[in-house]
């Protein structure tokens, strides 16, 4: 196994592992970090939704060998008091129902109001597409989001 330095939530963490893990199991497995959710290992659901510089990307899917030179960002490291505005327009809202994939809607709602401060449904609905919700709460997804983009 070789050894990694990864910058995550602007700290830099030493981890030995495989090159081809992928980083939902270095945060998860090897750093205990269990915000960034499981959900298919295909990159389909977004339920492992973590920014990398900025940008939401599939957590699955990028191996730790990637990696190097990149800041990466995961639920845990949105904000230290769980209150950058999507995150307080999601319990505005009462988006949550299970609750299993909000990390990863949150990281690409945050993700997306970075990038586009004052969406459209459409800007929403597109970008939001990636993401799976098994309740189906994405009307209060839409509209938490919409509510984050007024706040910002």
């Amino acid at each position: 196994m070789k050894k990694y330095s990864v910058k995550i939530n602007k700290k830099v963490h030493q981890v030995e592992a495989d090159e081809n893990m992928p980083l939902l199991w270095v945060l998860r497995d090897i750093l205990g970090m269990e915000g960034t959710k499981y959900g298919c290992g295909v990159g389909s659901c977004g339920a492992c939704t973590v920014h990398l510089n900025g940008e939401a990307v599939r957590s699955c899917q990028l191996p730790i060998s990637a990696l190097a030179g990149t800041e990466i960002t995961t639920i845990e490291g949105l904000s230290a008091k769980g209150d950058h505005p999507v995150q307080k327009a999601w319990v505005d809202v009462d988006v949550a129902q299970c609750g299993y994939c909000q990390s990863g809607q949150i990281m690409s709602a945050a993700a997306l109001l970075k990038n586009t401060p004052n969406p459209t449904e459409e800007d929403i609905e597109n970008f939001m597409t990636g993401n799976i919700c098994r309740c189906g709460t994405y009307t209060r997804i839409k509209k938490a989001i919409q509510l984050a983009a007024l706040k910002s």
